[in-house]
């Protein structure tokens, strides 16, 4: 048995793109991890496919992270040592479109759960963040000391919760507290079983070509005509990358 076995983590929004991929290298590390998600930008069919990918049984709760009473029970009933946190809404348009949703569930939800975790003494976190608390207007690449300065409620209610860790750490320095910013990220897991499936249109690139090289989706979408480039519109090497490669080219 190794020395990580009986240690517990509990995975917020573990069904999801980053989660689901969390959970497979957690297990594979030997900890023993539980799942929550409410399956609104994932599918449930997720749980049996990382079952099938590790070979035994996934514990989940089919929950949100803003149902105090449901977290509560979750901590009384597992020994839980650290929470990976994922769970929170990800669409930068939407949340222009509805900021009060985005605001109630991830820093409202965020809020929830770290109170329950205090209660429980868990003072260990890993906060799915992202590279939107730096804006549009701040130089590549970016470091640890660029301007933080988010241009969308999805990139405020991010930033709102690391301050919240921030100030958490603060007040009590038993936390342990681990900030990840990031943004667009790609691939599968090489089962081909998980990936990023996201619920509706995808708001994300290689999702997006993914459904369109399916049939999902008619046509991919290129916006801009002004830009100083030959035919005036973007030039993202990622793109032309997963293009070629799409079609075999």
């Amino acid at each position: 048995m190794s020395e990580t076995s009986e240690k517990t983590i509990l995975v917020t929004g573990g069904a999801g793109f980053i989660g689901s991929h969390i959970c497979v290298e957690l297990i594979a590390k030997g900890y023993d991890v539980i799942i929550l998600d409410n399956f609104v930008n994932s599918k449930e069919d997720v749980i049996q496919r990382l079952e099938k990918i590790i070979g035994k049984p996934v514990i989940y709760y089919k929950t949100d992270i803003r149902d105090r009473e449901a977290l509560e029970k979750i901590f009384v009933s597992h020994k839980i040592d650290s929470v990976i946190h994922c769970a929170g809404l990800k669409s930068v348009g939407e949340s222009v479109k509805n900021p009060l949703l985005y605001y109630d569930n991830n820093v409202y939800g965020s809020v929830v759960l770290l109170q329950i975790m205090a209660k429980h003494n868990v003072k260990k976190i890993v906060f799915s963040s992202s590279a939107c608390v730096y804006g549009t207007d701040v130089p590549a690449p970016y470091t640890e000391t660029s301007l933080i300065k988010p241009v969308n409620p999805y990139g405020k209610s991010k930033l709102f919760v690391e301050e919240i860790l921030r100030d958490v750490f603060v007040a009590d320095p038993e936390w342990r507290v681990v900030l990840l910013r990031y943004f667009n990220p790609i691939g599968a897991h090489p089962s081909g079983l998980i990936g990023e499936d996201p619920n509706g249109t995808p708001n994300n690139l290689l999702p997006y070509i993914a459904q369109v090289a399916t049939g999902l989706q008619a046509e991919l979408h290129i916006f801009g005509n002004d830009y100083n480039t030959p035919d005036g519109t973007g030039v993202r090497e990622i793109i032309f990358m997963l293009l070629t490669s799409l079609s075999g080219t």
